[in-house]
């Protein structure tokens, strides 16, 4: 190659490493997003639903443990930054556990507040407000998809399972067992996830009745998040059983697949830890698998005999490719991971709780994408 073609393909290259975004550059890692400065320290976030680029929402609690026992926390990403959202008429200390809608001026939030009285917002498309939660029941999660909104609680220590029905809530029935995760395609096609006494399952309502089945029969096991891309594929996640241990030891992550016919373990590039959520790809595959607390076996002879495993999965519909979530300044890992994906885009978010300084915590964002 001459010297003049030398430089001109140099030149070429520069030019268009010149013309790569930042964006463009960080689309095949997980990023860091700051939370607002306004947020209050020990802060955490516990789910988060986007309806597009340009509009999600994130909730959780803020000043927990320094203005016991915090007080709600609501930001929005209006495709720039995250923003800290102001309750009016909301005063109460407590936590916001869960958020999701089926339409942005249709969204809600469910979470209890420091007494432990059940709490209820929902966003109409101008702001948040108050909404009477259904009667002598404490919302855990709400649910959306396919048109529905549900509800995850408990009434008298009993779950209950609810629907969102023209303006009210209507008790359905519960699988045995506990729910922990619904994925729902419509009024007569909800997955539950979830755990019994004969271990992991997963459950089918087809607007009548529930159909269950015992996905791990190990002792303890139990799946949190279920993922059903068509009738002959669906996911489910969670922790693998154990029996006796020492304290502390630590539990294999659990996931699981159905083919039409029976349910299989599937194989994953991690040894310990929770597969606490699992989210689609745009074409309705699953996409993204994260794994809480992850953790592998080192090389033989290795002290500590653990290492850091990968905090997400991203599956190619063969095999898995594992990623680690970045480093930040000041915090730890994150203790928690739940995704959520941007409709229409290979975008998605990921929001929980670091380790901070000296025992304290952090609110932790990341986005893929």
């Amino acid at each position: 190659m001459t010297r003049r073609l030398l430089v001109a393909v140099l030149a070429v290259v520069l030019g268009l490493t010149g013309l790569m975004t930042p964006a463009t550059a960080d689309t095949a890692s997980w990023q860091h997003v700051p939370v607002p400065a306004q947020v209050r320290p020990q802060a955490a976030l516990n789910e988060a639903v986007a309806f597009g680029p340009d509009r999600a929402w994130a909730v959780g609690a803020e000043a927990v443990g320094r203005q016991a026992p915090g007080f709600p926390l609501i930001l929005r990403w209006d495709g720039d930054a995250w923003q800290r959202q102001s309750l009016p008429g909301v005063g109460r200390q407590g936590e916001l556990l869960s958020v999701a809608g089926v339409a942005p001026a249709d969204v809600w939030a469910a979470g209890r507040d420091a007494a432990g009285g059940a709490r209820l917002l929902r966003f109409d498309g101008a702001a948040w407000r108050e909404s009477r939660p259904p009667r002598g029941v404490d919302p855990a999660k709400v649910v959306a998809g396919g048109g529905e909104t549900w509800l995850i609680g408990s009434r008298d220590g009993a779950q209950v399972l609810m629907r969102r029905d023209g303006n009210g809530w209507r008790d359905l029935p519960v699988p045995p067992g506990s729910v922990y995760g619904l994925h729902i395609l419509a009024a007569d096609d909800v997955w539950a996830a979830g755990a019994s006494a004969s271990g992991a399952t997963v459950s089918h309502w087809d607007g009548r009745a529930w159909r269950q089945t015992v996905v791990d029969g190990y002792p303890r096991s139990g799946v949190s998040s279920v993922l059903a891309v068509s009738p002959t594929e669906v996911w489910a996640g969670g922790t693998a059983g154990f029996i006796g241990g020492p304290v502390g030891r630590p539990i294999p992550p659990l996931l699981v697949r159905f083919d039409g016919q029976e349910w299989n373990r599937v194989t994953v590039p991690t040894d310990f830890g929770s597969i606490s959520s699992l989210t689609p790809a745009p074409s309705g595959a699953l996409g993204w698998v994260a794994v809480a607390r992850s953790q592998k076996w080192g090389p033989p002879g290795s002290y500590p005999p653990l290492v850091p495993g990968p905090d997400f999965l991203a599956w190619d519909g063969q095999s898995f490719t594992g990623h680690d979530e970045p480093a930040v300044t000041g915090e730890g890992d994150s203790r928690m991971l739940r995704l959520t994906p941007v409709p229409g885009t290979e975008t998605v978010w990921s929001v929980g709780r670091a380790d901070g300084p000296e025992g304290a915590f952090a609110p932790r964002i990341l986005r893929f994408g």
